[in-house]
This record gives structure tokens, sequence and C-alpha cells, in this order.
């Protein structure tokens, strides 16, 4: 990578300082700095959940359900009524089970219908539909304390769960006894060689990035101290004159977007006669600290735009950002819109929310309590360290990412075949302390980008004063961006809108290639001036159509592109972007 210059004064360019923000940075003397001290501490030995946020929410629901006296009659009731019907069931005298849910995978093996096995599970599945009423919202009762205590007791019923248990557990019973017990010896070693990767921070997994993934042929044609500039080389002898630019979250690496050659979304794209650029952001450290979220738009997005101008020329942008990068490029288009920057041909927004009203289970580690807590063991290290990030989103789906890999691997001695997406799923990044306080407080708490008090470049923004057509991809089971979220950008924006709604979750649903089975989406087209259609009404009059969404969306920003010409250079050195290392770059490569 020694061959990029650093000449340009894009690439050169350096993160600005903290600016004067409202209570920010927090008084750092000693006595402010001991308190710090003490919460990060306590911060790490609670997984960076606060102990008073927990306290008070239960002491909420506690006084709200003692208020309650009908309610605790149900419960009782209830739960009397289960029992019996437990007792009826096992005697032989009603069979009634308690249903398993089509999500839970834990009970699907047929052995569990079979005596003691079938008493075990049923128990646990009255149990957890017990609580999972008795932590229903009641009147008077905070909806963030709901929250946290519905979550808290389904991640503390979900350790209880007989399918851990090997004496509980038929699947593990029987694999003992067909394997004299080598399945336990397999699930020892399978324990010791991800401890091992773990203490290492290398992968165990067989797939190399720039080899069997994120290997699309392309140059690195900037770097500065936040971003790598991905240009792809064309696969076509013609293509559309207006460039793709994908802007991924930094929450992630960026080639989720371009796995393997069958499901690369990048190569797709590249195959389809568009030049495509890509965004590969900086894993920071403790010396990103006071990078902030302005900066990611600046030395990012806006950084991308200008090298892309200089590369293809003057035709406007497709500009696609998925995640968190697709909440950044809406800040920076509206910011664009707002100072007369006409660079932009469409905006594509995958999986991204707009409006944080109603921003999923991540909403449960949003209050002004949690927040503080998480801001000091940020502060404390610079950054939100890539285990506490990733094990945040594994809480939120453990049952399936934590307990039945750990009942699958250490205790059945199986390991899943390797894929991409498990390569990728592991290289996990860190977040600047600066830049995710302000994220999570301006975006998830204040909701300040939906009701126009976000400041971008000096002066608020406004999604409404976008006037590109929109492509935006909402799916259907995804807990990080639920599509009703995703959806508000609708009543955010009164310009074209073509909404999908695909099948899948927050990963799965956007890497939806085509010939992909099991797929399916829904899609229409808000014209500027239309009604607003309600999420329900939309989906009610939107029929499904089998295959993937690919397509739908190469069609779509052919239909908002000129006619095919000449491929653009790679790079353009005389203006300070030369063709530099072969991508993947350098940035993705970082632990």
């Amino acid at each position: 990578m020694d061959e990029i210059s650093p000449v340009s004064p894009l690439a050169a360019a350096t993160v600005s300082p903290p600016r004067p923000l409202p209570s920010w940075p927090p008084s750092d003397d000693d006595a402010m700095a001991a308190d710090r001290l003490l919460t990060a501490a306590i911060a790490r030995l609670f997984g960076g959940f606060s102990p008073t946020e927990i306290g008070f929410a239960f002491l909420d629901w506690a006084t709200a359900l003692a208020s309650h006296p009908h309610r605790r009659a149900e419960l009782a009731r209830a739960a009397l009524g289960s029992a019996e019907a437990f007792a009826r069931d096992l005697l032989g005298f009603d069979r009634t089970p308690q249903p398993v849910a089509a999500s839970d995978h834990r009970f699907g093996d047929p052995r569990w219908q079979e005596i003691p096995f079938y008493a075990y599970q049923q128990a646990f599945l009255r149990t957890e539909s017990f609580y999972d009423a008795a932590t229903q919202p009641l009147r008077g009762m905070e909806t963030a304390s709901q929250r946290m205590v519905a979550f808290l007791t389904r991640q503390w019923l979900d350790v209880f769960s007989p399918s851990n248990f090997p004496a509980l557990n038929p699947e593990i019973i029987a694999a003992a006894v067909n394997s004299g017990g080598r399945n336990f010896l397999a699930g020892w070693q399978n324990f010791l060689e991800d401890s091992a990767a773990a203490a290492s921070g290398r992968s165990r997994l067989p797939l190399a990035v720039g080899r069997d993934i994120a290997a699309t042929a392309g140059k690195v044609v900037l770097r500065n101290g936040l971003m790598e500039l991905i240009q792809y080389r064309p696969t076509t002898a013609m293509v559309r004159p207006e460039p793709v630019l994908i802007v991924p979250a930094w929450i992630m690496k960026y080639y989720i977007l371009d796995l393997s050659q069958h499901n690369s979304l990048i190569r797709y794209l590249v195959d389809q006669g568009f030049t495509v650029f890509c965004l590969s952001w900086h894993n920071p450290g403790v010396e990103s600290r006071d990078i902030g979220l302005d900066d990611y738009r600046r030395l990012g997005v806006m950084a991308a735009i200008d090298a892309i101008t200089a590369i293809a020329g003057a035709h406007p942008i497709h500009a696609c950002g998925y995640c968190l990068g697709g909440t950044l490029l809406a800040i920076a288009a509206a910011a664009m819109a707002r100072d007369g920057d006409r660079r932009l041909a469409s905006v594509t927004l995958f999986a991204a929310q707009t409006d944080f009203t109603e921003a999923g289970e991540l909403q449960l580690f949003i209050t002004e309590r949690q927040l503080a807590f998480l801001e000091d063991l940020m502060w404390q290290q610079g950054f939100l360290d890539n285990r506490q990030m990733a094990g945040t989103f594994q809480l939120l789906r453990s049952r399936d990412l934590i307990w039945s890999r750990m009942v699958r691997e250490y205790l059945l001695g199986e390991r899943e075949h390797p894929s991409d997406l498990m390569v990728w799923n592991a290289d996990t990044t860190r977040m600047p302390y600066r830049m995710h306080s302000e994220y999570l407080r301006w975006l998830f708490l204040n909701n300040d980008l939906a009701e126009g008090r976000l400041i971008a470049g000096g002066h608020p923004v406004a999604v409404g004063d976008i006037h590109v057509p929109f492509f935006v991809v909402g799916t259907e089971s995804d807990h990080v961006a639920p599509w009703r979220s995703v959806y508000k950008i609708h009543l955010l924006n009164e310009g074209d809108v073509t909404f999908v709604l695909t099948s899948g979750g927050h990963n799965a649903g956007i890497v939806s290639e085509p010939g992909h089975p099991h797929r399916h989406f829904r899609r229409h087209r808000r014209i500027t001036g239309e009604p607003y259609l309600g999420p329900e009404e939309w989906m009610a009059r939107t029929a499904p159509e089998e295959g993937s969404w690919w397509p739908v969306w190469a069609a779509w920003l052919g239909e908002h592109s000129s006619p095919p010409g000449t491929p653009p250079a790679m790079g353009a050195a005389k203006a300070g972007y030369p063709a530099g290392a072969d991508a993947p770059g350098q940035y993705v490569l970082e632990p």
C-alpha cells in the first residue's frame, strides 16, 4: 500500500479535533476520572449492562405488578391451569402440549417426544410461557423497563433449557451411546481450538480474505486515516456512466457484500455493467478515540465522492449504504442537498434506519443510564471492543448464537461446514469512543436525524431535502433494523421511493443472490406526491415474488442511468488518486 500517494488533500486529511458540543467532552478532572474508572470496572464486571438500570427496571416491573391485583390473579390462574394441563398431558388424559415456536430449533429432534424427555421439554416450555406472560407491558410501567425485564428473563430462562444439559438432552445421550463418548472428546477439542483462536485473534476457518472471499478484482485508489476507497475492475466492454458507491457500516467489514464469487453483490453489479466503488473502513484503536460521526461523513462519504468524481467524471453517482452506512449516507445526502451539491443520481438503503423510534431490540441498551455506563467503559478504553460489540448482537439471539452453538459444537462434537458468512461474522471491528457515543445519543436516544436536529458540517440536516429517487430494502426477520422502522423513510421524504421487503434477516436478506433457494420479496413504488401508505396496508397490497431482489435493483439502477459507454480508467493519478494496491486493500485485514 506504500504506492498510494498521500499528496492529495483528501488523502492527507486529518481527523478534526473534538468540537464543542452540548455537555461534550465530559469533565476529566481527577475526581470525575476516578468516578469514571470505577464505573468502567463495574461495566466490565456486568458485561456492559448497568446494574442500576437493571435494578430500576425490575423495581418498576414489580411495583407495577403489585398495583395490578387482577393481573396477578390472572397469572396465578394461568399457572394453575398450565400445571393441571401438564399433569393431564403426562398421565394421558388430555394430550394438549405446549407448542414449540417455529423459530425454536432446540426441540426439533423427534426423541424429544419420548418420555422422560417430553416431560422435560414441556415443563420448560410452560415455564417459559408463564414468564413471557408475566413480563408483558403493564399500565403505568415504562416501556424501557418492560423490554429490559422481558429480555433478561428470557436470557435467564435460556440458560436452563433442558437442551443445554447432557443428561436431559436425548440427542446428546444418543450421540454419547453411539460414539462411546467420543462426542465429548471432539467437543473438548473444538473448545480448545476456539479458545486458541480467540486468544490469538486469528480465525480457525480455512477461508482467507483476499483469496477465497473479498476477491473481486480492483484497486485501492484512496486511503486516508479513516477509510480506503476501492475501485473495482470492469468485466464488461461497456459500462453505465453513473458509478455506484457502496458505503458499508463500520460496525462490520465491508466484504459482507463481496463474499464468495457466487454471492458477491459487488461482483454481481460489476458483471451487470456498473463501475463500482466501495469504502473499506479502518478498524480504529485508542488513537481514534476523538473521531466523531461527522468525521465519518466528511472523510468517508464525501472524500469518496470527491475521488469518484475525479476518476469517473462529472456523472452523478448512485450511492448505496448498508445498515449504519446507510444512515450515514442519508445524513451525507441530506447535507449535500442542503448545500446545493447535485452529485448524487440516487440513494439506495439496505436495512438502514433514518427514524429510530422503533429501532428494534437494540433499544434495550439505549437509555440515559445505560449510555452513561457504556460511555465510561469506552472512555477508559478509547473504543468499544469488538468482543463487547459482538457479544451484544449474540445476546439478541442467544438461543441460536450462544446456547445452540455450544450444544452442537461442545456437547455433540459437531462442526458446521465453514462458510464465507461464518468467516465474516467472526471478523469483528471496534467503535471509536466519540463516534459511538454520538451515534447512540443523537440517533437512537434522541432521534435527531428524523426530528431535524442532527448537525452535519455545522448545520442541521433534513432527510426531506433529498430530491433523488430512493431504493430501500428491508428484511422480514431483521432484529437490528426492523423493516417497519426502515419503512419510515416514507414519512421523512415525500419523493420517489421504491421499497422492497425481502425474506431473511439483517445479513441473509441482503446477501440474497439469484438462484438462492427459498427466497422471495415484495416491492412497491411510491411516486412523488402519492399519499402515505402504512406498512400493514403496504404488506396487504403487495404480492410476494419468488427469487432474488438483486436483478430488480440492477434494473432500477439501469433505468436511472445513461446509455453504456467506455469504462473509466482505474484511478486518476494526476488528480491524486493513483491505482494502488490490489483489492481488498490493507484496512480490511486489520485485526
